[in-house]
């Protein structure tokens, strides 16, 4: 299991990643929400990156198997002031529902709130409905529409 133990219940443990095999374990699952994603290397050495900016990559570990996973940073900007927010969030297909994801966003606010942010902040897809149905049960409510452009 990996790094700092953040909370445990049951017999999931969430812990903070903090080595290249932690985050290599979490790349199968990473693939699942992000799957333009090409090899353990490269997205190893893409969050060992992020990490040096300020990105935490929170793990759910059950008998070995990262079950679930966060990725989050803190951010100050002049709409929210100090917040927390939310790069990645996904559990295993086969555990939604279940409650993981939610134990995973409440650890989420819990570290916004120790780290006195105002506000925990996430993007979705406007067709990701499930996603939108998961976030509005655990008390989240859109109130930005983000736009964006490619430039490669």
């Amino acid at each position: 299991m990996e790094g700092s133990l953040f909370m445990s219940l049951d017999e999931t443990v969430l812990a903070h990643a903090e080595s290249h095999e932690g985050i290599a374990a979490s790349f199968p699952l990473m693939r699942e929400l992000r799957p333009h994603l090409n090899t353990p290397e490269e997205y190893v050495e893409q969050i060992l990156r992020q990490q040096a900016s300020g990105y935490h990559l929170l793990l759910a570990w059950r008998d070995g198997v990262v079950t679930g996973l966060a990725g989050y940073r803190e951010q100050e900007n002049l709409v929210y002031g100090r917040f927390l927010y939310i790069d990645d969030l996904v559990t295993l297909p086969s555990l939604r529902g279940a409650g993981l994801g939610a134990r995973l966003l409440a650890a989420c606010q819990e570290e916004a709130a120790r780290r006195g942010c105002r506000k925990l902040v996430l993007d979705t897809r406007r067709d990701n409905v499930l996603a939108q149905r998961f976030y509005f049960r655990n008390g989240m409510l859109p109130h930005v529409m983000r736009f964006s452009r490619d430039l490669v």
